[in-house]
């Protein structure tokens, strides 16, 4: 496949796996009593509600056509936790929404996978597979948005849930790393700190798709 058909199937499902992502925030948060996203649109799987221009478009385009590693984001969703019900719980479960829907799409992917890899006629290259290519973009990006995410690293969700497990004194000064949290994820992209995730996303993924040739 060229990186030009390449991008017009990975684009849509990156696409559709942040605007979960976001919508999964903004809903948890109005269960929880905050209805911040929620008075801004932000409550939908509407694309156009969360769409980063640069960081939902440019980059993960430019990552496709080069080859480089995959980068992307959408809109962080706004959120004020002073108006959860119950502060502690309300955080951490609005913090983790976002990689349970990217969860589900993983696994949506993977059945996808699937029963597309098992039709597809013998004799023919089930990796040339238009909906066999889409689902394993479907998996990738889905696994890579999870464990990214899952990084102990202010503003990514993980940091939300790392710094209710330490003590206040700690907490607090952690929280103020919120300022240099998108310097400090430039500097790990930038000297290869994260490379680390590549095979992990890879093995994961993997696992999930290797049912498709389970005879």
């Amino acid at each position: 496949m060229d990186q030009f058909s390449e991008l017009l199937l990975a684009l849509p499902v990156l696409l559709l796996s942040l605007s979960a992502h976001e919508f999964a925030h903004a809903w948890v948060a109005l269960r929880q009593g905050d209805d911040t996203a929620y008075m801004l649109g932000r409550v939908t799987m509407n694309p156009a509600a969360h769409v980063d221009p640069i960081g939902t478009l440019l980059f993960p385009a430019i990552s496709i056509l080069t080859g480089a590693p995959l980068l992307g984001w959408a809109r962080p969703v706004p959120t004020n936790p002073r108006k959860y019900r119950h502060y502690k719980r309300g955080d951490i479960l609005v913090s983790i929404a976002g990689v349970c829907a990217n969860a589900v799409l993983a696994l949506v992917f993977a059945v996808l996978f699937w029963i597309a890899v098992r039709t597809v006629g013998a004799g023919t290259d089930w990796r040339a597979n238009p909906v066999v290519q889409l689902a394993f973009f479907g998996v990738v990006s889905n696994v890579g948005l999870i464990l990214f995410n899952l990084l102990p690293i202010p503003p990514l969700d993980g940091s939300h849930v790392f710094y209710h497990l330490l003590p206040p004194s700690m907490g607090a000064s952690y929280r103020q790393l919120n300022q240099y949290g998108f310097l400090l994820l430039w500097l790990l992209v930038l000297t290869g700190a994260l490379n680390f995730l590549g095979p992990v996303i890879f093995r994961i993924s993997m696992t999930l798709l290797s049912p498709a040739f389970l005879r």
